[in-house]
């Protein structure tokens, strides 16, 4: 017998050696795909549910425009007044305690009462002239997207304040509320002057007509107007000038999900990279502008009138309506963005209709 061998080779030989064995390779790379696998899990997409971290941010602008403006008109001895409390006066209100307080301002009559024309050029001068846009393969399909875009922000905008098959839905929403037309005027009626009768203006339907009859809405809940226009004008401009600028300039990190047709969800970049247009003409020139170079003639007009609605808006919270009627006007206004922007994101027939802005 050879005392001299070695027993160590023969240690791993038995089968109950090779259960306490200590791990190998395999279980190092099973280690090594786990933490991989964690990696991509823990990667985080933005929802095509809902709108970016970006826009979030700016849409949080409005309610805290709104929020600030009502406690500034509770805190500020100067700021009680009719129009801003929504108080139904039967003798003449007191002086206003600012120019803008006054409805006949020039921004309101001149730039908030001919709002949307406002837009519309804004919207027009930018599309037209920016070179992000001036591509001739990309031109057609871009601006038939943002044509089509503007048209369904439109359309919400008369059926809310101008016309829905008959009044508009502020007009039927203060009705179905309890509101009505107050005769506060006097006619003429066979020789003789006297109150208005209570039926000549009872049955008006909308607020120009019952204003025009010589009466006044009285009562039901009067949606604020002045705040669903200035909140989906400028939230229209900003996303329609802005993604724009963003990809031409590469300004900003993050990219809208968009949910495939076979339900992936990818950067919507990814999907008009597949229909060849992922790639923005001009994009060198755009890369390393500054941010007013960068948005051109017609988005820095664009801009100075998302300033302006802001600007009024702010004085809207401040000295007209109530708070609850300015939150129906931003939450009206809010639905129609939602679905000019975010759903497609989400509805892929609706996206290859009405497409993304810059995309």
């Amino acid at each position: 017998m050879d005392g001299t061998t070695d027993p160590q080779p023969r240690r791993y030989k038995s089968p109950s050696d090779l259960a306490r064995a200590p791990p190998s390779s395999p279980p190092r790379t099973a280690r090594i795909t786990s933490t991989s696998t964690t990696t991509i899990t823990t990667t985080r997409r933005n929802s095509p549910y809902l709108p970016t971290p970006t826009e979030l941010a700016l849409l949080a602008l409005y309610p805290a425009i709104l929020l600030f403006g009502a406690v500034y008109a509770v805190l500020s001895p100067t700021v009680p007044y009719p129009a801003a409390a929504g108080q139904q006066q039967q003798q003449p209100p007191p002086p206003p305690p600012s120019y803008f307080a006054r409805k006949d301002n020039l921004l309101n009559t001149l730039f908030v009462k001919r709002g949307w024309a406002w837009i519309t050029l804004a919207f027009a001068s930018f599309v037209v002239t920016h070179p992000a846009l001036a591509g001739r393969r990309r031109r057609l399909r871009l601006l038939r997207a943002a044509v089509l875009r503007w048209a369904l922000v439109t359309v919400w905008w008369v059926f809310v304040t101008q016309w829905f098959f008959g009044p508009a839905l502020i007009d039927r929403g203060f009705r179905w509320t309890g509101g009505k037309c107050e005769a506060v005027a006097t006619v003429v009626g066979e020789g003789r002057e006297g109150p208005s009768p209570a039926g000549v203006v009872k049955e008006v339907l909308t607020a120009a007509a019952c204003k025009a009859s010589g009466g006044r809405w009285s009562g039901g809940h009067d949606i604020s107007g002045h705040v669903f226009l200035l909140v989906l004008g400028s939230f229209f401009l900003v996303q329609e000038v802005g993604w724009v600028v963003a990809r031409w300039g590469r300004y900003l990190g993050e990219e809208r999900c968009v949910v495939m047709r076979d339900g992936a969800v990818k950067g919507a970049a990814v999907e008009a990279e597949r229909e060849g247009g992922g790639r923005m003409e001009g994009v060198e020139e755009g890369v390393g502008l500054p941010v007013l170079e960068a948005l051109g003639l017609g988005g820095r007009f664009a801009a100075a009138v998302v300033g302006l609605c802001v600007w009024m808006l702010l004085m809207t919270a401040i000295y007209f309506h109530t708070w609850f009627e300015k939150l129906t006007g931003l939450l009206v206004a809010l639905a129609g963005l939602y679905v000019t922007y975010v759903l497609p994101r989400w509805v892929p027939a609706l996206r290859g209709i009405v497409g993304l802005p810059g995309i």
